[in-house]
C-alpha cells in the first residue's frame, strides 16, 4: 500500500527537489564559507521522501557509526514549512570550534561547553537557514525561522521523538531526507540534514516544484 507521501510525490519530484536542493547547498556552504573563511565542499544532496515516524530509524541508521550526535533543530514557516535537523556526530565539536578560534589559542577545559554550544548552534543556523531559504527563493516562497535549539550529544540508541521532535512521532507527517558530506580544507566533517514538512506543505512543495521545472 503507498502512503500519503508516496501519492503526492513522484520520482520525478524527488530528481527536481534534489536539483533544487543542490543549489540551495551550494548557498549554504557560500555563506559559512564566508564566515569561517575556508573553502567548503559538499557532496551532491540525495532525497528521499518518507513518513516521519520513519525518519527516526533512517536517523539512527545513517549515524549508527558515531555513538553520539548533537542535533540543531530550527522550525521555520512559509508556504512550506516545517522543521529542520541537522545532525553532526559528537566528537566534530571540536573540530567546528577550531573553524572559529585560532589555531594557536589554547581553549580552557572548563569553557569547551559554552564554545560548542555556541559553534553548534551558529554552524546551524547558518546551515539551515540558508539551505531553506534558497529552496524557499527558488520556489518563490519566504519562510521566517524560530531561534535554533542544540540538542547536545545524543546516545544514538536513546534517539526519541521526545528527545528530538514531536513530528517524528506524528503518523501523519511526511519528511524530506537530504544528506550531504561536509568536505573543508584540511578536515573532514560529516552531517546529516533532516527537513520535516506537513501534509499540506508536501502537498504545495509538489506544485512549486513543477511550476519551478517550467521555467527551463
Amino acid at each position: 500500500m503507498k502512503t500519503q507521501t508516496e501519492n503526492v510525490f513522484s520520482r520525478d519530484d524527488a530528481a527536481i527537489l534534489e536539483e533544487v536542493m543542490n543549489i540551495a547547498f551550494g548557498k549554504a556552504s557560500a555563506d559559512l564559507a564566508e564566515v569561517i573563511d575556508i573553502r567548503i565542499l559538499l557532496n551532491a544532496p540525495r532525497v528521499e521522501i518518507m513518513r516521519a515516524e520513519g525518519l527516526l530509524l533512517r536517523i539512527k541508521e545513517e549515524t549508527s557509526a558515531h555513538g553520539a550526535i548533537s542535533i540543531i533543530e530550527q522550525n521555520f514557516w512559509g508556504k512550506y514549512s516545517g522543521s529542520a535537523l541537522l545532525a553532526f556526530p559528537a566528537t566534530a565539536s571540536r573540530g567546528l570550534i577550531s573553524l572559529f578560534e585560532d589555531d594557536d589559542q589554547a581553549v580552557a577545559e572548563e569553557n569547551l561547553p559554552l564554545l560548542e554550544k555556541e559553534t553548534l548552534l551558529e554552524v546551524g543556523n547558518i546551515l539551515i537557514g540558508a539551505c531553506v531559504s534558497k529552496v524557499a527563493e527558488l520556489l518563490d516562497d519566504i519562510v521566517s525561522f524560530s531561534p535554533p535549539r542544540l540538542i547536545p550529544r545524543v546516545v544514538i540508541n536513546h534517539l526519541t521523538g521526545e528527545t528530538v521532535s514531536p513530528r517524528l512521532d506524528d503518523p501523519d507527517q511526511s519528511a524530506i531526507l537530504i544528506k550531504t558530506v561536509f568536505h573543508l580544507e584540511h578536515k573532514d566533517i560529516k552531517g546529516f540534514l533532516f527537513l520535516i514538512a506537513s501534509q499540506e506543505s508536501m502537498a504545495w512543495l509538489r506544485t512549486a516544484l513543477n511550476n519551478f521545472i517550467q521555467k527551463f
